[in-house]
């Protein structure tokens, strides 16, 4: 077996069950908007690092934070109940600002395409 395997299916498995309950389980209007990006697992599977992205300004960024913060223990409960893993990692949202960089990005594609047809 590769190694890192287990701690990628592990992975895996918890950012589509993160993913399941935000959409359809936590009511906290915080975390409307949240898109997961991804999941990054320690190597002794301890710690779950889940990327995610929301759109707006810091203000949003810092409210989804703290709402995801509120949800993590509902989160990792949900998580053990559903995932079947013997021991539950320990969970921590991490903003990843990389679709608000792909957004601006695309605006100066437009604003030099814009500008070329002038």
């Amino acid at each position: 077996m590769l190694p890192g395997k287990r701690s990628v299916r592990v992975g895996d498995v918890i950012l589509k069950e993160v993913a399941f309950l935000l959409l359809e389980k936590v009511r906290d209007p915080r975390v409307q908007g949240v898109t997961l990006t991804g999941v990054r697992l320690s190597d002794d599977l301890k710690l779950a690092r889940i990327f995610y992205s929301v759109m707006g300004d810091q203000t949003q960024v810092e409210n989804a934070q703290s709402g995801l913060n509120s949800a993590t223990g509902y989160v990792k409960r949900e998580i053990g109940k559903r995932a079947g893993l013997r021991y539950i990692p320990e969970i921590k949202f991490v903003y990843d600002p990389s679709l608000k960089t792909g957004e601006h990005m695309e605006r100066v594609f437009e604003g030099m395409r814009h500008a070329e047809e002038e």
